[in-house]
């Protein structure tokens, strides 16, 4: 029975590349599948590139591929990559550059893209009644003079198109997460797209790789104490048997732990509804799938079943929507919280006595509320440092400028002991804002390029 081996080698846009050289030195795998892209990612790249054109993709793709390049090809190990971002293009000149320094030949290089479908947003509008957005009901209209970037979330398809173009790497846009790791499932053990449950347990096994370490001890909330070698742990890795069959496992002179525990966390992180999560290859039920620890950093994952893939694709739009602006300061025992609340107190009043009327604005009690927030309890005892943080959301620039104007005159004007760096420098930034709507998946098809690297 045939089997394939998949690595994990990256978990968002700011990991680091050295476990995932590690899965590919010690873990015996065919494939190493870096995941790049949140629902967050595409607007910080959107920023990238209007400060310096012709980027907006993984700006680390640079390191990534200087550190894994020369052992992926020396090993014959295949990497699959959405790093490609808003300039997929973009992200393989990067790669190939790189494969020009370290002397990396005969590289093929997929790119995938039809993502992107910003120039076609009066067309798609038209046709599906206003591109409604999925949680307000509000049409497209709303935002379009504010729209920054219109892309798809792509499935397996086009990778798999890649591969078997006899690609060595390949490169995409928006893709889904779990179709970089169900891609090669499909095109080394000859899965139909329309087998659901093999399709699923796919899905379920790239949702438990996507988010690197994770799954192997990495923000474990169980006894996280005893992970080993958490400073270097080990990205888990599939082995997978044409037949369905799962065991996810890590190589062994990695650090880290696989257990039944720290992969059930990883199972139900981001899913909604547990029944029924939806990717564009398939709709997978998370409820069914059966997790057992074999013991020696082994579990396996069986009886997944699946249904049929929507018959609609999720378009993420982002937008233009105002400015924030915010402050951290903080004051020292004694009395540290009743100095940190009337700090609050007196801003509150000069917004007042100006007129100034944001948005939204928050206040944050470092220590005690920042994380808890209304659940938090009341503080025991006299704190020894409180720190504070206010933050503001508005249309009006100028005002999200001038908002850290007000704390400087803390420094002489209010409560003793105040500190923290920097406090009343302009922190204000531009915000983008996510609008989520469905297309029909006719209506978006893949485009796949092979680029060669002599």
């Amino acid at each position: 029975m045939k089997k394939i081996r998949i690595g994990a080698g990256q978990g968002f846009l700011g990991d680091v590349p050295f476990p995932a050289l590690d899965v590919v030195r010690h873990g015996e795998v065919s494939y190493l599948c870096c995941d790049t892209l949140a629902e967050l990612t595409l607007a910080i790249l959107t920023k990238i590139r209007k400060k310096k054109p012709g980027t907006g993709f993984s700006p680390d793709i640079g390191f990534f591929m200087r550190t894994l390049l020369a052992t992926c090809k020396k090993k014959k190990v295949k990497i699959i990559s959405n790093c490609g971002g808003l300039n997929p293009e973009g992200a393989v000149q990067e790669i190939i550059n790189t494969a020009k320094v370290q002397g990396v030949k005969g590289l093929k290089i997929g790119v995938v893209q039809g993502d992107d479908i910003i120039s076609r947003l009066d067309e798609l509008e038209k046709k599906e009644n206003g591109l409604i957005n999925m949680e307000t009901g509000e049409p497209l209209s709303t935002i379009k003079e504010d729209i920054l970037f219109a892309n798809v979330y792509l499935g397996v398809e086009g990778i798999v198109e890649a591969l078997e173009k006899g690609a060595d790497i390949v490169v995409t846009g928006r893709c889904a997460d779990t179709s970089l790791f169900l891609a090669p499932m499909v095109y080394e053990l000859g899965w139909s797209l329309a087998d659901w449950n093999k399709i699923a347990t796919g899905i379920v096994t790239g949702h438990l790789m996507e988010c690197s370490a994770q799954s192997t001890g990495g923000n474990f909330s169980g006894d996280w104490w005893n992970v080993p070698k958490m400073h270097r742990p080990g990205y888990p890795i599939a082995e997978v048997s044409e037949n369905g069959d799962v065991f996810l496992t890590k190589a062994e002179p990695c650090g880290g732990i696989v257990t039944r525990e720290t992969v059930a966390e990883q199972l139900i992180y981001e899913i909604h509804d547990p029944a029924n999560y939806l990717t564009p290859d398939v709709s997978a039920d998370f409820t069914s799938v059966q997790l057992k620890d074999l013991g020696n950093n082994s579990v396996s994952i069986a009886g997944v079943v699946g249904n049929p893939r929507p018959e609609k694709l999720k378009v993420s739009i982002g937008y233009s929507n105002g400015y924030s602006s915010e402050v951290s300061i903080r004051y020292a025992w004694p009395d540290a919280l009743k100095k940190a609340q009337k700090a609050e107190e007196i801003i509150r009043k000069q917004m007042k006595f100006m007129n100034f009327e944001p948005d939204e604005m928050i206040a944050e009690y470092i220590g005690i509320n920042s994380l808890l927030g209304p659940t938090a309890g009341k503080p025991q005892g006299d704190l020894e440092e409180v720190g504070l943080r206010l933050a503001i959301r508005t249309k009006n620039r100028q005002a999200a400028e001038m908002f850290p104007r007000l704390f400087p005159s803390l420094a002489l004007n209010g409560p003793p002991s105040i500190g923290g760096g920097g406090f009343g420098a302009a922190r204000s930034r531009g915000l983008i804002s996510l609008w989520s709507a469905l297309i029909p998946r006719e209506e978006v098809k893949p485009q796949v390029k092979i680029v060669e690297v002599d």
